[in-house]
């Protein structure tokens, strides 16, 4: 893995924990109704998966000399970059950040999916 997927993945990950984070908090809520927490865990995993797509399908147009992957970038890169490095660089970072996101996107994705299946799976005693 090279310094630029590295940090992108940091980057995503530090973003992801947080919303993780916000997700499980909300979970513990509602645990005293284990079908609706699994639900609602499903229901706000899938809203992260495509508040991820969205950002991932914005990342082309954006630019990026101020985003946290820059600033850690120039903080770990051994020289300064100047010009056309820093150009090119910039475009690496896009395709590198928008083909990280959308993986990691599909994985918050199949989590959603995994605690739907959980919730069917919870509400199936209920049933019979």
């Amino acid at each position: 893995m090279d310094l630029v997927e590295a940090v992108t993945d940091r980057c995503i990950r530090r973003g992801l924990a947080f919303a993780g984070l916000a997700v499980a908090t909300v979970m513990l809520a509602l645990s005293f109704d284990l079908p609706l927490a699994l639900r609602t865990g499903a229901d706000l995993s899938a809203v992260v998966a495509v508040v991820i797509l969205l950002v991932a399908w914005r990342t082309p147009h954006r630019d990026l000399r101020d985003s946290e992957a820059w600033v850690m970038l120039n903080e770990l890169a051994p020289h300064p970059l100047r010009g056309s490095a820093k150009a090119d660089l910039q475009q690496r970072l896009r395709e590198t950040l928008r083909r990280r996101l959308i993986w990691h996107a599909e994985r918050v994705g199949i989590l959603a999916v995994a605690l739907w299946g959980l919730t069917l799976a919870s509400l199936l005693p209920q049933l019979l």
